[in-house]
């Protein structure tokens, strides 16, 4: 996932935007999230969504060592990670298997058939997002931690 700065608020905070985000649905109090509304109406915040997402992040940076910790022990990539035919077709040639292990979002390329799929990939464990086409998560549902 890339993010990108767009600009500061009246409160010197960055406005981060996410070129890719995924939509989640939560359930909260009715007095937390009426703590919510009132930082709101006096501008504390833009809206919900932007109390949320700091939040959130604070409560990653919070936590940011066991995230290294965890990250490190368990050889898995930050970020972004994108698998096209060609990464697929040379792991297949060379009689190899990938064991894909992403914090954030794996991305499996559209011209990726299900059947190089399965050929190519062990096991996947995305913390995040898996963006594939419907066929290749079918291919690979038993494969999916």
């Amino acid at each position: 996932m890339e993010l990108a700065v767009l600009g500061l608020s009246d409160r010197t905070r960055p406005v981060v935007r996410s070129a890719d985000s995924e939509k989640i649905t939560i359930n909260l109090g009715y007095v937390d999230l009426g703590h919510i509304d009132l930082l709101v109406s006096e501008s504390v915040y833009a809206n919900r969504s932007d109390f949320i997402r700091t939040a959130v992040r604070n409560q990653i940076e919070r936590h940011a060592e066991v995230t290294r910790q965890s990250v490190a022990r368990k050889r898995v990539e930050l970020g972004l990670r994108r698998y096209d035919r060609a990464d697929l077709e040379a792991h297949r040639e060379a009689g190899t298997t990938l064991d894909i292990r992403v914090l954030g979002m794996a991305s499996i390329a559209a011209d990726v058939s299900p059947e190089l799929a399965r050929a190519a990939i062990a096991s996947v464990e995305v913390m995040g997002s898996l963006q594939a086409s419907p066929a290749v998560k079918a291919a690979l549902a038993d494969r999916l931690r």
